[in-house]
This record gives structure tokens, C-alpha cells and sequence, in this order.
């Protein structure tokens, strides 16, 4: 647990409940937002949302099915049936994994590959439209600020969260 800082006990009860639904509801809109641009930044290269974040998130190296769930913060089964569409389509393949015989590594093909850098001008472009909106300094707080939610939330979740 973090160490207080003045002023954090001025809010009432209501008004922290009123902050978590509002950042809940935010993030929700803004899930649907990210899914959408996604999904057009996807398409042509071949590939939906979810098959780029499942790609994406073997790029630098190859993990099992469980990692890549854990990272994303989705369910093994989700990322297993996408992990399963990409082997089939060519896109990415299974390899042993030293460390579990069971537990394979996933890794993308050079077909995967070629298909996430051709979503990379697009990416790109919004990256410059976003931060020309923002701002690079209200960019790089937004990301900040989502970073510090997680890590919470994440210490929240865990089997044995930290106590005073």
C-alpha cells in the first residue's frame, strides 16, 4: 500500500464510488473505442484486432498461451482459440517450449510478421493524430495515469493483497 498524501482523505465515500464508476464507464467507451480502430487498422493487413493483439504480444518473443492471456488480461481459452486460428492460417506457429513440455510457445511466422508491419503506417498515423490532439505531455500523463490504474488494480487482485 502506497503512503498517504495529503489531502487524499477529503473525498466522501460517494465521491469515490462516483470516481470508480466514472473511470469504469470511461474505460469501457474507450475498450469499444480502441476495439473499432483497431479493427480498421487490422483489416487491411489481413487481420482482426484480436488476432493483432495475440501477435502483437509475441513479437519480441515467443510465450505459451497462459503468458499471453496473463498480459493481456484475457482468458487462456480466448487466446488458445485465437493462438489456434493463427497456426492454421500460417501466421503464427507452435514451438517447444524448454521450460514446460506440455505448455508450447507460440511464436509468429514471417507470414505474421509481414502482417502486423503492414498495420505499422497506420499505426503510426493515429499515434501523430492522437498526440497532435493531446499533446506529447498529456499523452505520455494519459499513459501514465492508465499504467498507475492497472498496477492497483493488479495489487488489488492479488491472492495476498498487501495490508497496513
Amino acid at each position: 500500500m502506497r503512503e498517504p498524501v495529503p489531502g487524499d482523505d477529503d473525498l466522501s465515500l460517494r465521491a469515490r464510488q462516483d470516481l470508480l464508476s466514472r473511470t469504469a464507464l470511461g474505460i469501457f467507451r474507450l475498450n469499444g473505442q480502441f476495439l473499432s480502430v483497431s479493427e480498421e487498422l487490422a483489416r487491411p493487413a489481413g487481420l482482426t484486432a484480436a488476432w493483432w493483439q495475440v501477435l502483437g504480444a509475441v513479437l519480441r518473443e515467443p510465450l505459451p498461451v497462459a503468458g499471453i492471456a496473463r498480459a493481456m488480461g484475457i482468458t487462456r481459452q480466448s487466446v488458445q482459440r485465437i493462438a489456434d486460428l493463427l497456426a492454421a492460417k500460417g501466421l503464427a506457429e507452435y514451438v517447444p517450449n524448454p521450460a514446460h513440455r506440455r505448455a508450447k510457445l507460440l511464436r509468429p511466422t514471417e507470414a505474421g510478421r509481414a502482417a502486423v508491419a503492414r498495420i505499422g503506417p497506420g499505426h503510426a498515423s493515429l499515434a501523430t493524430r492522437l498526440a497532435a490532439e493531446l499533446g506529447d505531455t498529456a499523452f505520455t500523463e494519459t499513459v501514465q495515469a492508465l499504467e498507475r490504474l492497472t498496477r492497483a488494480l493488479d495489487t488489488l487482485q492479488s491472492p495476498n493483497p498487501p495490508t497496513v
